[in-house]
């Protein structure tokens, strides 16, 4: 059964930029309240688009210490169905995933490859694909090269807070998750620093809102790369306000609200977020504080104007 309530969102003046050129349909987001190896199976194949070729599934391994990204049992049912691959890229801030050999401890420790092979994209060089047009800060967009090994992916999200970004989601996954290495560098500095440089990286780094409107450029470049051989899943468990990223991510406070997807990434956040701010538990107070606090939701905004996607959509609950 599938019940549809239309959604239209509302920010901030401050975080607003100009409306998109085009106007676009209300996306379709689907939902689940309850999170489980099945229901993620269930909304994905609710969208109707099925992953076939060579499926990429794109995770975050999640940093050694932390321990709220998305389990391997939660996952593999899924990963499972499309026959799919698991894929990350490098980190840029040192841990234990900036080196292959220590990413690939991680990922064992974790858990990952028990499920399914794991292919760190970056692992064998990094190659550029164009961002979209309209872009005012990136030329182009830096991904792990084995990435244009995969003919679909499936972007398979943990909606969290993030120290930077306020919230990290499918548009986060797609363009820092991505990235690779020199990659990640070249969002952070605002397009400057092609390479990653701890000297100049300080004073290249981008601004709150810089920040951003870089990712979404980063996004859409993945976007448009795959087409309509890409989708969108995102888990809304464990909502600390840090990232996977953060070695020792504080507690989450907010209850757990479910499973989402779409063909829409723009639509997908903008849900999870209208689903914090919304929530009725109190535990959410740190999370929108943390949202508002970093503009999180600009780049929405610049998602939407570069023509990713739509902020507008109707929220399907899948029974």
């Amino acid at each position: 059964m599938l019940m549809a309530v239309a959604m239209t969102s509302a920010c901030s003046a401050q975080q607003m930029v100009s409306a998109p050129d085009k106007q676009v349909d209300r996306a379709t987001v689907y939902f689940m309240d309850s999170i489980s190896p099945e229901n993620l199976v269930k909304v994905y194949k609710a969208l109707g688009r099925v992953a076939t070729g060579r499926v990429a599934v794109k995770i975050s391994t999640g940093e050694q210490g932390g321990n709220n990204y998305l389990k391997p049992e939660l996952i593999k049912d899924l990963v499972k169905s499309v026959n799919g691959t698991l894929v990350e890229c490098n980190t840029a801030y040192g841990g234990s995933r900036q080196e292959i050999s220590k990413h690939r401890q991680t990922i064992a420790n974790h858990g990952f490859d028990k499920i399914a092979k794991v292919d760190i994209m970056d692992e064998f060089g990094e190659t550029s694909i164009p961002v979209p047009a309209g872009s005012h800060l990136l030329k182009k967009d830096i991904v792990g090269k084995g990435m244009l090994n995969y003919d679909f992916m499936i972007m398979l999200n943990h909606f969290k807070g993030h120290s930077m970004g306020g919230f990290g989601g499918a548009l986060k996954n797609m363009s820092i998750g991505c990235a690779s290495t020199n990659g990640k560098a070249y969002i952070h500095t605002r397009g400057v620093d092609e390479k990653l440089n701890s000297e100049t990286w300080s004073k290249h780094l981008a601004g709150i809102d810089e920040f951003k409107d870089a990712m979404a450029e980063a996004a859409g470049a993945i976007a448009n790369h795959f087409g309509d051989k890409i989708l969108y899943i995102s888990v809304m468990n464990n909502l600390s306000v840090d990232c996977d990223c953060a070695s020792h991510p504080a507690e989450p406070k907010m209850k757990n609200v479910g499973v989402m997807a779409s063909l829409d990434p723009v639509a997908l956040d903008q849900a999870c977020v209208d689903l914090v701010f919304n929530s009725n538990d109190e535990g959410n107070r740190d999370l929108v504080e943390r949202i508002v606090s970093r503009h999180g939701t600009r780049i929405l905004y610049w998602a939407q104007h570069l023509g990713i996607g739509t902020r507008d959509y109707n929220l399907v609950h899948v029974k």
